[in-house]
């Protein structure tokens, strides 16, 4: 099993709801164990429009491939209610692969690790709280 981190985000309808129900569909994935999940924090949305967001990060363990991974996020948004209009439209939940394991990943659907994780404090605070040794864990993956 390798550990990822999901960022999660929401902030439209029930924010709270939405983010409970979308670590309860990503649990009861086969593949999938949700380990931790940091706490959740407010902030004002960057460079998007809409109300403010409910943000966290979940630790996980799976056994499923990062593309098959994204599948399973992208599904779980969708059943969520999640629309995409336009870009950084408000969204009721927002799945992010944040760090897969050591791996890079660099397609055209997936980057791993995030591209935009270490410039955001909503997900860095968060992150930390979980793994607080994650920039010594992980630097390797993180230098790009």
């Amino acid at each position: 099993m390798v550990v990822a981190f999901i960022g999660i985000g929401s902030n439209l309808g029930n924010r709270a709801k939405n983010i409970n129900s979308a670590l309860d569909n990503l649990g009861s994935v086969s593949g999938v164990r949700v380990v931790a999940m940091s706490s959740v924090s407010e902030t004002q949305p960057q460079k998007a429009c809409g109300p403010n967001y409910f943000n966290a990060v979940a630790k996980i363990e799976t056994d499923l491939e990062p593309q098959v991974l994204l599948g399973v996020l992208l599904k779980i948004e969708q059943l969520l209610g999640r629309q995409r209009p336009f870009k950084n439209a408000p969204r009721t939940i927002d799945l992010d692969i944040l760090l897969y394991g050591n791996r890079i990943v660099d397609s055209p659907e997936l980057i791993i690790p995030h591209p935009r994780m270490l410039e955001r404090d909503f997900v860095l605070n968060p992150l930390l709280e979980i793994e607080p040794k994650f920039r010594e864990k992980f630097k390797d993956v993180c230098k790009r």
